[in-house]
């Protein structure tokens, strides 16, 4: 029988299980998909943790990649043989086979290897959502993108390069920096020995910029409003460091009749077709070689928690995969 890790209950790595699972066949707009990588990312632990709530016991993880076994009735862009990937799916990431809705999986390029599929497709839609669609970087502009050595960040700042915008990041150390700088990002902020908004707002010549690229959350939420010329657009995809604490809306109109947003890949992929035309931007961009995706590490997939542990103690770089 194949193998899954599960989750019978929230709380810390040991409560992630290898079990034996059974997999059925796919029903309608289903297609059974054995997988031969899946990505490992920070959302894992907290749906691990009960952050997210699941209904227990659970799967976990919402990327990978694969070949389709079979479809279901109705499955008519997907056949037996297709190599396949996703980002964003129903848990359950975190498995040998899976049944799963069709609507979820786009088929992969050849020039595309798995391994690397499943490194981008989840922080790749992401990236392509907020480059492309939350604000539509052009040239010319001057973006603010916080946390510029993580999975996102590196993916954004190559791909925001690319479009010909000149890219400031923040992170927390020298050695981030270096892997910043390595990706894309034009300048480099060490927000732990520098003034970020101070930086910004100097490398502007006073200008600011036109969008601040927010997966922190609270640590950086007020300094990012005041990094926004008028008009600007503060979008928040993440809160690593916390929620930002309630404020009064007036703000928005003092600081220059500023935007928020609160975007996330599940509303921005909701419609396949979107989710098909934000998957072909990014494989575009890694195809002509403008992003490069870095799979820095591997781990068995029944090594799951071992993998987690590394990557919330911050010892992995680049992305981390699970080899099935």
């Amino acid at each position: 029988m194949p193998h899954a890790i599960r989750f019978h209950q929230t709380g810390g790595p040991e409560v992630l299980k290898w079990e034996e699972v059974q997999v059925g066949k796919p029903g309608p707009g289903e297609a059974r998909v054995r997988h031969t990588a899946v990505g490992l990312n920070f959302v894992d632990i907290y749906n691990r943790m009960g952050m997210y709530p699941a209904t227990l016991p659970s799967g976990l993880g919402a990327e990978a990649a694969g070949v389709v076994e079979e479809v279901g009735p109705g499955v008519s862009d997907l056949k037996p043989g297709d190599r396949v990937a996703y980002g964003s799916s129903p848990l359950g990431a975190y498995s040998e086979i899976r049944v799963m809705p069709a609507e979820r999986l786009v088929v992969l390029p050849k020039g595309i290897d798995d391994k690397t599929a499943a490194a981008m497709m989840l922080k790749g839609l992401t990236a392509q959502y907020l480059l492309r669609r939350t604000y539509r970087v052009k040239p010319g502009d001057t973006i603010l993108f916080h946390a510029a050595a993580g999975g996102v960040g590196t993916i954004a700042g190559q791909w925001a390069k690319h479009l010909g915008a000149t890219v400031i990041g923040t992170v927390s150390s020298d050695e981030k920096a270096k892997l910043a700088k390595a990706h894309g990002y034009d300048h480099v902020i060490n927000y732990t020995k520098e003034d970020f908004q101070k930086r910004v707002v100097e490398i502007t010549g006073g200008k600011k910029v036109p969008v601040v690229y927010d997966s922190v959350g609270k640590d950086t939420f007020m300094k990012s409003l005041d990094c926004l010329a008028p008009l600007g657009l503060l979008a928040l995809f993440g809160a690593s460091s916390g929620a930002p604490e309630p404020f009064n809306l007036g703000l928005l109109a003092a600081k220059g009749s500023l935007y928020i947003t609160r975007p996330t890949l599940n509303t921005y992929g909701a419609k396949r077709a979107d989710m098909i035309a934000g998957a072909k931007e990014l494989f575009d961009v890694v195809l002509k070689g403008a992003v490069k995706i870095e799979v820095n590490q591997t781990y068995p997939l029944k090594d799951a928690a071992k993998a987690q542990v590394d990557l919330a103690a911050r010892k992995t770089t680049g992305s981390t995969v699970l080899t099935v």
